[in-house]
């Protein structure tokens, strides 16, 4: 499955103004980099993946849509998929697409 470019759309939309923004194909998604570090990316599985501090990982996972993602079958803190059902509203995308940003920023550049 592709990347949902509807939702590419609207999270450039969210991130119109926002310094330092890259954008880079991956895992069959797209990311948005912040500095070199992912906050966010439009998921090959659809909905959102997004890049959290993992000590928040268990508050926020309890937001409707939310999981811990999994790669390789393994469940990890500090990445969350938002199902896209839940990116419905606007106002919600542009929280979680902060949260990314937030914690992206916290991270040294590469």
């Amino acid at each position: 499955m592709a990347f949902d470019e509807e939702l590419v759309e609207r999270i450039r939309g969210v991130l119109v103004d926002e310094p330092d923004l890259t954008e880079k194909k991956m895992f069959g998604g797209l990311g948005f980099m912040l500095e070199g570090n992912m906050a966010v990316a439009a998921s090959s599985r659809g909905g959102l993946m997004v890049r959290i501090d993992p000590e928040e990982t268990e508050l926020l996972t309890a937001r409707p849509g939310a999981e811990r993602m999994e790669m390789k079958g393994r469940s990890m803190n500090g990445w969350l998929h938002i199902d896209g059902a839940a990116l419905e509203s606007d106002e919600v995308l542009h929280d979680w697409v902060a949260i990314g940003l937030d914690f992206a920023g916290t991270l040294p550049p590469k």
